[in-house]
């Protein structure tokens, strides 16, 4: 997984810090020691009980911990951020009473959100035992959207095991966990979230190219690509608008894509010739199915997902992880607080 030790490299470098909100867990108390031993992150943050730390410590065999142990409820901090989460709601036209933000704050997600959304740590993984919603949730409530982002999204970061026709060793797949349906407009944050994700981790030129059956025309404007045409339009007018620094193309098949040889005979005309680094899927079933075949036949290593378009850099564990994987999405969230 080169492509991943590259992002372990640029994380050490970036001095960021993080929160773990799953102390309960021994998984998360190794990975949190290994993440400051590696150097991931200058410092970590492990929420829980000093019982419930001491048991995951116990069990995960550690003598000595290099994390910082938080128990959220006995925080000092808590009043403050009460305060605060009343604020974000009124901000948001959605009045909450203190009680009501003392018992949401009371759930280790949210304070850990919290952390985060205040500037406190820089970045925030959970997941090994919550739900996907339930991150989301937090994560929603708390964090919000990027903006003029208005719906949040999620990448794999596809390490291949041989590069494709234009010499692209890794590619980014969104959105595969997520959004089921994608409308135009979904299919635009897509895009423009998956191109930032793209600079966190490569950091090179984003290439996005949006993808169906059709190649400019060819599947005669079918009811199942007229959102992939309307989203090409919107996303390159948003491109020309703001002057963002992407080359993209739309409706494209994915040999047009990926396929110089392809992309002169079928898109000559189209500024990605064959070279994309990012694919977005038209929905879910298209994107989960895709990433999975080149996972399982492919040989590809997926990394992910990678939660984007967040105000703040947020990833959810799959709740199978091993320490290794909670230690990955780390460094990836680490990255993703660069540009923050």
């Amino acid at each position: 997984m080169a492509i991943l030790d590259d992002i372990i490299n640029k994380a050490v470098m970036a001095g960021k810090t993080i929160v773990f909100p799953e102390g309960q867990d021994p998984r998360v108390v190794q990975a949190a020691n290994k993440v400051r031993e590696i150097g991931i992150s200058r410092s970590v943050t492990v929420l829980g009980s000093e019982k419930e730390i001491d048991e995951s410590c116990k069990e995960a065999g550690l003598k000595e911990r290099l994390f910082t142990a938080l128990d959220h409820q006995k925080s000092d901090k808590l009043d403050y951020y009460i305060d605060k989460l009343c604020e974000l709601r009124k901000a948001k036209g959605k009045n909450i009473e203190k009680d009501k933000a003392a018992k949401v704050l009371n759930d280790r997600l949210y304070y850990g959100a919290m952390m985060t959304k205040l500037n406190e740590v820089d970045g925030f993984v959970g997941g090994s035992i919550a739900s996907t919603g339930d991150m989301l949730r937090a994560s929603f409530m708390v964090i919000g959207s990027s903006p003029n982002i208005n719906k949040v999204s999620s990448s794999f970061l596809m390490d291949l095991s041989r590069a494709t026709a234009a010499g692209n060793s890794s590619l980014l797949f969104a959105d595969c966990a997520v959004n089921p349906d994608p409308g135009p407009e979904t299919l635009v944050d897509i895009g423009l979230a998956t191109a930032e994700t793209h600079r966190a981790f490569i950091g090179t030129v984003p290439k996005v190219a949006f993808l169906c059956f059709s190649t400019k025309g060819s599947g005669n404007n079918h009811p199942l690509i007229k959102n992939v045409i309307k989203a090409t339009e919107l996303m390159k007018n948003k491109i020309e608008e703001e002057k963002l620094d992407i080359i993209f193309d739309g409706e494209l098949q994915a040999d047009a894509a990926l396929v110089p040889k392809v992309a002169a005979s079928k898109s000559p005309d189209s500024e990605l010739k064959g070279e994309a680094n990012i694919l977005i899927f038209p929905d879910l079933n298209v994107g989960n199915i895709c990433y999975k075949l080149m996972q399982r036949i492919g040989g590809a290593v997926a990394i992910g997902p990678v939660l984007q378009g967040l105000a703040k850099p947020v990833n959810d564990l799959s709740r199978g992880c091993s320490v290794d994987d909670i230690v990955g999405v780390a460094a990836i969230t680490v990255c993703q607080a660069i540009k923050n």
